[in-house]
């Protein structure tokens, strides 16, 4: 595809189906109940906190509200804040296909560069964030498929971030394309299995993403000149361009019902099943065998002793559920992370790679899973597809359940008014403010 098509999509494209804009906002407030969740988490607090004394702005039509904070700092440091806070409770949506995440880098983004066009029209802004959505997921196709490292997400949804500013700001073409170039430069190519096997606060490295597109935006159009981008104009990326404005790669994104990393997913999925249909307990298991896919294998073993451990932590993750029937926030945080129920489950959790599941990623994340039980029984529960995408969606009202666990620190009526703007989004009269208003306030209660 020719770069002027692929710019006239993202800078002015508006033939977008309704059933992309419906996906576009319920993935935008699935986002925005996960920003909410993350506010008290320490990764959460030293972003915001460094975002404010150092990426400040030099006027105040340059500045934007951090989320849920109450305090401004430049567009980029606004953007760079949120999608490190976002990125570190694990509840944020992903595409199979990427092996990542969009929301958490272009959500923050859209917020960033639209509080200083209150006039915007919500329906402008869902048209945005579906661009960013097909931009960034096309970026980390030809990423994956030109290099032989696995990349963190931040690497390639800069692009869609680095979009997003440039279809708000009005930018031409060929700013357009400096700026990919410059996102693509910049962008963090960090490897994913160096946080898999060492969990930190660094998680996708979407906050870094969502800083380097949001200053590539900004920075091209103040005529700064990047390389072109490898992954848009060279010619091998070609094949996964081709498609744009035709296939819409956002309707194919899943939602989290944990905040854990998706990899974990199937097999949590196949322990609940089993949980429900056989009505066992914690204390009725003796052990747990998971057969899994590698990158699922790998995941942290032992008993985290930090939410970034917790999220990335398949075992832990099995146990929490045993215990507790659920996993939010709460279980991953604070005293969740030295329960001693949990802690004595581990023990008896295996986990171990099985190749028929391995050769199906990453567009899909199977497992399987047998319990034996102390009354002798052996329960198996067969292949399973992670739920939440296409393939196994949840219902809406699963997914507005798990927008009030995760935004449970928010009063219930902002809560309710924020969930019901979903559908008010779609309404011409509506404007993109109404839903900023609320995200830009402090919390009512942070809690810790």
């Amino acid at each position: 595809m020719r770069f002027d098509r692929i710019a006239e999509f993202t800078l002015s494209g508006r033939d977008i189906p309704q059933s992309a804009l419906d996906m576009a906002a319920t993935l935008l407030i699935d986002t925005v109940g996960v920003a909410a969740g993350a506010t008290g988490l320490a990764a959460g607090r030293i972003a915001r906190d460094h975002a404010f004394v150092f990426h400040g702005a030099g006027a105040p039509e340059h500045a934007a509200s951090m989320m849920f904070d109450g305090r401004r700092a430049s567009v980029p440091g606004a953007a760079f804040a949120a999608a490190t806070q976002i990125d570190n409770l694990d509840a944020h949506d992903g595409l199979n296909q990427t092996k990542g995440h969009i929301g958490c880098a272009v959500v923050p983004a859209l917020f960033a560069f639209a509080e200083n066009q209150p006039e915007l029209m919500a329906r402008d802004a869902l048209r945005a964030l579906v661009v960013a959505y097909e931009i960034a997921a096309r970026a980390a196709f030809a990423l994956h498929a030109s290099v032989s490292d696995y990349h963190t997400s931040g690497a390639w949804n800069a692009l869609g971030v680095a979009a997003i500013g440039c279809r708000l700001r009005s930018a031409n073409p060929d700013q357009l394309r400096q700026a990919f170039g410059i996102a693509e430069y910049h962008g963090p190519r960090s490897q994913m299995m160096r946080e898999i096997a060492n969990p930190t606060m660094l998680h996708d490295g979407s906050g870094m993403g969502a800083l380097i597109g949001s200053m590539a935006a900004l920075m091209a159009m103040n005529g700064f000149t990047g390389a072109p981008a490898i992954t848009v104009e060279n010619e091998d990326a070609a094949q996964f361009w081709g498609d744009l404005g035709e296939v819409w790669t956002i309707e194919q994104n899943y939602i989290k019902p944990y905040p854990i990393c998706r990899w974990a997913h199937a097999a949590l999925d196949a322990l609940s099943e089993l949980m429900r249909a056989h009505r066992f307990h914690a204390d009725d298991v003796t052990s747990i065998t998971v057969n899994t896919f590698a990158e699922s294998a790998a995941l942290f073993p032992g008993m985290p002793a930090t939410t970034s451990q917790a999220q990335y932590s398949l075992p832990f993750a099995l146990a929490v559920m045993l215990v507790h029937g659920r996993i939010g926030p709460n279980e991953i945080t604070g005293t969740g992370l030295t329960e001693p129920q949990v802690s004595a489950l581990l023990p008896r959790i295996s986990v171990h790679e099985a190749a028929r599941h391995s050769e199906r990623f990453p567009e899909g994340r199977w497992s399987d899973v047998t319990v034996e039980l102390k009354d002798g029984r052996r329960l198996a529960s067969g292949e399973m597809n992670a739920r939440g995408g296409p393939e196994a969606p949840m219902d809406m009202h699963e997914v507005e359940a798990k927008f009030h666990i995760m935004a449970a620190a928010l009063s219930k009526a902002r809560r309710r008014t924020i969930w019901e703007l979903r559908e008010q989004l779609m309404q011409p009269e509506v404007k993109f403010e109404e839903l900023a208003r609320l995200v830009r306030v402090p919390m009512e209660e942070i809690h810790a």
